[in-house]
């Protein structure tokens, strides 16, 4: 069988070998490189001799006094040096990982949440952890799930429910309440009420996402819990992203509900309006979602210690009451907005999102 074609337990050579090899050649002769590598020089002859009956081919030229390669051992010693260092690389590689001074961390989310608040959790991470390269692949919850439970990311933060079929796979924390607010244009004539009723609602033209969204089914999952009957909300438009929902909102068109985490910058301006619903809070239930069947990076340890703990401690609760309307929408940062719970315990294997 050519060497080339052999599988990795039958190559001709070991890195010891190699190391040997190595060491002969830079010392000039096996005496020293047995000392050098703390053997006895029987040893060495021995692996040199092994070596180079598994690979049919002499590797030194033993007529002089001082050990000298043949041309095939100037080749093996070049691809050695090769190999000995990507080893060396390797470990190194590890050990920074342990450290958090290299690898790779994946982070999963779904829509909304990948969008408007990972990136900034991602930047508390690399401001503490530079070194380290991070990935975030943004996409439905039922996808995100899937990746997680084949290897392809190593956590993610999702706001629908983990599909059924993965449930028994997949270990769920809840992280946060993040609100679903109801907003309107500025200019609206609703838009100055201290809080609206139900039956408002009703009177209002709404933009929304598809039916089928883990968000719009959320939403009327909570209206109906409330008693206000999401078949009677006249949907108006539906759009395929909440920047479109907002951009139209602001344009006039209707009112909608999203993500508090999505219109920061809104509030801030004062382009939009969050309104307040009498005795009702929309609200949908942040997990963290991991894999307990595989290993986990350090990094992705860190990450949830860390970071996710760290971004906890801005939250306060932000429940609306029906005494006192909601704060002026532009005194209202984000991390006033969420309401978040700690990830340590309370874990699950199915999901309550």
């Amino acid at each position: 069988m050519p060497m080339a074609s052999m599988p990795m337990s039958e190559l001709p050579f070991s890195l010891d070998q190699l190391r040997i090899l190595k060491a002969i050649a830079l010392e000039g002769s096996f005496k020293r490189a047995a000392d050098s590598l703390y053997v006895s020089q029987p040893a060495v002859s021995l692996q040199v001799q092994n070596l180079e009956r598994q690979l049919d081919v002499p590797l030194f030229d033993r007529g002089g006094r001082r050990a000298q390669l043949t041309e095939a051992g100037q080749l093996l010693l070049a691809y050695g040096d090769q190999i000995l260092s990507l080893c060396h690389e390797a470990c190194r590689a590890i050990e920074d990982l342990q450290k958090l001074q290299g690898g790779t961390l994946i982070i999963g989310a779904s829509q909304t949440t990948g969008t408007y608040l990972m990136p900034r959790m991602i930047g508390l991470f690399r401001s503490k952890y530079p070194e380290v390269a991070v990935q975030l692949h943004v996409h439905s919850t039922r996808r995100t799930c899937w990746s997680l439970v084949n290897g392809q990311i190593d956590l993610a933060i999702i706001g629908g429910e983990v599909p059924s079929e993965l449930s028994e796979q997949i270990t769920v924390t809840p992280y946060a309440e993040d609100e679903l607010a109801l907003i309107l244009p500025v200019d609206h004539p609703l838009a100055s009420a201290e809080t609206l009723t139900k039956e408002d609602l009703y009177k209002l033209g709404f933009i929304a996402l598809d039916a089928q969204s883990t968000i719009r089914k959320v939403i009327d999952q909570v209206l109906q819990r409330a008693n206000i009957d999401p078949r009677r909300l006249k949907v108006e438009m539906e759009l395929n992203s909440i920047e479109a929902i907002k951009n139209a909102v602001q344009s006039g068109l209707g009112a909608a509900f999203v993500s508090i985490s999505a219109i920061e910058k809104e509030l801030q301006l004062g382009s939009l309006r969050r309104m307040g619903i009498e005795n009702v809070v929309v609200k949908r239930t942040l997990s963290l979602i991991t894999n307990p069947n595989r290993y986990r990076s350090r990094a992705a340890e860190v990450f949830c210690r860390e970071i996710l703990t760290q971004f906890a401690t801005f939250a306060i609760d932000t429940e609306l009451t029906t005494a006192k309307p909601p704060i002026s929408d532009s005194e209202k940062p984000l991390k006033e907005l969420l309401t978040i719970a700690p990830i340590e315990g309370n874990s699950t294997n199915v999901s309550n999102s």
